[in-house]
C-alpha cells in the first residue's frame, strides 16, 4: 500500500517555533514500522515557517509581511528538514525533499513532473519530504494549510491511506476545551455541513489549520478513492493502527467509489471562489444532467468582482451552489452577456461562461 502521512506544525514544535526533535523522531520511526511490513510512505509537514523564527531572533512572533514570511520559510525549511534527516539516517532511511504548491496541480505538465518525481523517490526506497513552497508562495502562507496539499498528494501517488495527525484523538463530537462531555467520532461516511459545524474553525496559534481544514482534506481525499485516518500524533504505534484499520484509532473517513481528476479536486475544494453566478433552472438542468458548458443565456445575475480564470460558484435560482468553475470571462462581461443568445455575442471571443473542462458539479 502507499501511505501519505501528514504532521501539523503544533505537532512539530514547541513553545516559540523550536522544532521538536524527539516528536520528528517518533514519526520517522513509525514511518520506517510501516516500510518493514512492505509498504511505501510519503511525509507531508508543516512548520518550516515556525523553525525558522528562532534562528532569525523572531522569539516566536510570526512577521506579519509577506516579504518576511517567505524569508523565514527559507531559513526554518532546512533546520526543518536537517532534522528529518538526521532522525532517517538513524533508521537506516533516506529522506529526499519536495517542495510543491497547490497549482502543481492545476497544471498538467507540472503535475505530471510532480507525479513522476515522487515515484521514482519510491522506486528508489526513499521516504519524500513534502511541504509547500512558502519561500516562494503568497496565497499559500496567508491562507493555505499543508491538510489539503496531503489530499492532493494522496490522489498524486494513487495513495492507499491518507493519516492526518494532530494533537487530538481526531474529529470530537465537540470542542474538549469548552465540554468534557465530547467523544470521538470514529467513522464518517459522508462530510456534510453539520460534520463541518462541528469541525469549526483554526486550531493552535502555531498552525494554519485546525480540524476544519482537516475535514475539508478529508473531502478531497474521499472524491480521490483515498481512505483517511485523522489521529492524534502522540499515539503509540498511530500509523500500524491506521494501516490495520484496529477500532479507536482515530477518525476514518470512508472513500467514495467514484474519483475526480486532479484538476476538478482543485477547482472544487481547494482554490477559493472569487464570486458566484446565478443561473435560471434550465441552464442548471444542462450542467446537472448533460454536463455542458455554461453558456450567457442561461445566466440570470452575477454577485462579486472576479477576473478570467477565477474561481467562481454556480448557484441556482434558488441561491443553492450547486457546482463550481474557472471564469472564461471577467465578471463585467459575465454582467454585460447575462441572459444573451451566443449568436449576439462578439465571434472572435470563446462564449462559454465556464467551460465544462473547468466546471465541477459539487458532490
Amino acid at each position: 500500500m502507499v501511505v501519505v502521512v501528514k504532521i501539523g506544525t503544533s505537532s512539530i514544535t514547541v513553545a516559540g517555533g523550536a522544532i521538536d526533535a524527539a516528536a520528528i523522531t517518533k514519526l520517522c520511526a513509525e514511518v520506517a514500522s510501516v516500510r518493514q511490513e512492505g509498504h511505501q510512505v510519503v511525509v507531508v509537514t508543516s512548520g518550516a515557517i515556525s523553525a525558522g523564527l528562532p534562528p532569525l531572533g523572531f522569539s516566536g512572533r510570526r512577521p506579519a509581511d509577506l516579504a518576511t514570511l517567505q524569508a523565514v520559510a527559507a531559513v526554518g525549511q532546512s533546520h526543518l528538514m536537517q532534522v528529518y534527516n538526521v532522525a532517517l539516517a538513524s533508521l537506516g532511511l533516506v529522506g529526499g525533499q519536495v517542495l510543491l504548491a497547490p497549482l502543481d496541480f492545476v497544471h498538467r505538465k507540472q503535475y505530471l513532473h510532480a507525479r513522476q518525481t515522487l515515484q521514482r523517490l519510491l522506486e528508489l526506497g526513499v521516504v519524500p519530504i513534502v511541504n509547500e513552497n512558502d519561500a516562494v508562495a503568497d496565497d499559500e502562507i496567508r491562507y493555505g494549510d499543508n491538510d489539503r496539499l496531503a489530499a492532493l498528494v494522496a490522489h498524486l501517488v494513487r495513495a492507499d491511506l491518507l493519516v492526518l495527525l494532530t494533537d487530538t484523538p481526531g474529529l470530537l463530537t465537540a470542542d474538549p476545551r469548552l465540554d468534557e462531555g465530547a467523544s470521538l467520532i470514529e467513522e464518517i461516511v459522508e462530510v456534510d455541513h453539520e460534520l463541518e459545524a462541528v469541525a469549526g474553525g483554526a486550531g493552535s496559534r502555531a498552525g494554519s489549520g485546525g480540524m476544519a481544514s482537516k475535514l475539508a482534506s478529508a473531502k478531497i481525499a474521499a472524491w480521490s478513492g483515498v481512505r483517511v485516518v485523522i489521529a492524534a500524533a502522540g499515539r503509540d504505534g498511530v500509523l500500524v493502527d491506521a494501516l490495520a484499520g484496529r477500532a479507536g484509532v482515530g477518525t476514518v473517513v470512508r472513500p467514495h467509489d467514484r474519483r475526480l481528476a486532479a484538476r476538478k479536486l482543485w477547482i472544487a475544494f481547494a482554490v477559493k471562489a472569487s464570486g458566484t453566478v446565478v443561473v435560471d433552472e434550465g441552464a442548471k438542468r444542462a450542467l446537472v444532467e448533460r454536463q455542458t458548458s455554461l453558456l450567457p443565456a442561461g445566466v440570470v445575475e452575477v454577485q462579486g468582482s472576479f477576473d478570467a480564470e477565477d474561481a467562481v460558484e454556480i448557484a441556482g435560482p434558488d441561491g443553492t451552489v450547486f457546482a463550481k468553475g474557472l471564469a472564461r470571462h471577467p465578471a463585467r462581461r459575465v454582467k454585460e452577456w447575462a441572459g444573451r443568445q451566443t449568436s449576439t455575442l462578439p465571434p472572435e471571443l470563446a462564449h462559454e461562461v465556464v467551460h465544462r473542462d473547468d466546471l465541477v458539479v459539487l458532490p
